[in-house]
C-alpha cells in the first residue's frame, strides 16, 4: 500500500452501497398461529409458515402469501441509493428524487420454499369474519438466475 495524493486519486473509483450475501430460514419450524383454518402448528401436517398480507385499495379485499417457509441463499445482492432524473418515459424528470436501488444477485438458491397465494377478507386469519380462499400453492427448489436492478420508489411524506 502506498499514498496516493489527489491527482491520483482523483482516478480511482469504487462502488458504493452495501454488499450482501447469506442465508434465510424463514417459519422452517412452523408459526405460532392456531385456529379452525391452520389447525395446530404443532402438528406436522398443518405446520403454519409466515403470513405477508396486502390490501390493493382502502376498503378492499387482501392479497396473501401465507404459509411461508423454507430458506434460500444469495451472493451478491446489492443495496444503494441512486437519483433518478431521467428515464420512465419523462416521468424520470418530473419525480427527480432518490430511490432505493435493489441490485439482484446471479444467483438465488432455493431449499424447500414453499407459499401459497391466496386471496383474504382480512389481514389476519385471528380477525373476526376471517375467511380465505386459495388460489395456488408454490414449492421452489434449487438455483435461479436473477438480472438487474429492482428500484424501489417512495411515496408519501417519511
Amino acid at each position: 500500500m502506498k499514498q496516493l495524493n489527489d491527482q491520483a486519486l482523483a482516478g480511482v473509483s469504487g462502488r458504493g452501497g452495501i454488499y450482501l450475501s447469506g442465508d434465510i430460514s424463514i417459519n422452517e419450524d412452523g408459526g405460532p398461529i392456531q385456529n379452525t383454518y391452520f389447525g395446530s402448528c404443532s402438528e406436522a401436517e398443518k405446520r403454519c409458515g409466515a403470513r405477508l398480507a396486502y390490501q390493493l385499495k382502502q376498503g378492499g379485499g387482501w392479497m396473501v402469501l401465507d404459509d411461508f417457509r423454507g430458506m434460500f441463499a444469495f451472493e451478491g445482492l446489492t443495496l444503494r441509493v441512486r437519483h433518478v432524473d431521467s428515464g420512465f418515459g419523462g416521468d424520470g424528470a418530473l419525480f427527480n428524487g432518490d430511490v432505493l436501488e435493489v441490485g439482484l444477485p446471479n444467483v438465488v438458491r432455493y431449499d424447500a420454499v414453499n407459499f401459497k397465494v391466496a386471496t383474504s377478507s382480512t389481514a389476519r386469519p385471528t380477525d373476526p369474519g376471517f375467511q380465505q380462499t386459495d388460489i395456488f400453492a408454490i414449492e421452489m427448489q434449487g438455483d435461479v438466475v436473477l438480472e438487474g436492478n429492482l428500484l424501489v420508489f417512495p411515496s408519501g411524506n417519511p
